[in-house]
């Protein structure tokens, strides 16, 4: 999964905000594989695939107790 797929403008379907069952259906359809599949998707769009395959900055936070 390298590359992200391209949008099918086609097969978008638009529904209300509020419509929390169906999306909840949906995605309970999916095998755990393909609801992993789609984060990775959805991750890779939003940061970029540099982002994504870095690593996180570690860092240490000291808080002094009184």
């Amino acid at each position: 999964m390298d590359e992200i797929p391209r949008l099918d403008k086609k097969k978008v379907n638009v529904t209300s905000l509020d419509d929390i069952e169906e999306e909840k259906k949906y995605w309970l359809s999916k095998s755990a594989s393909e609801r992993i599949e789609a984060i990775e998707i959805n991750r890779r769009m939003i940061y970029g695939r540099d982002r994504v395959a870095s690593r996180l900055q570690r860092f240490l936070e000291i808080a002094e107790l009184s």
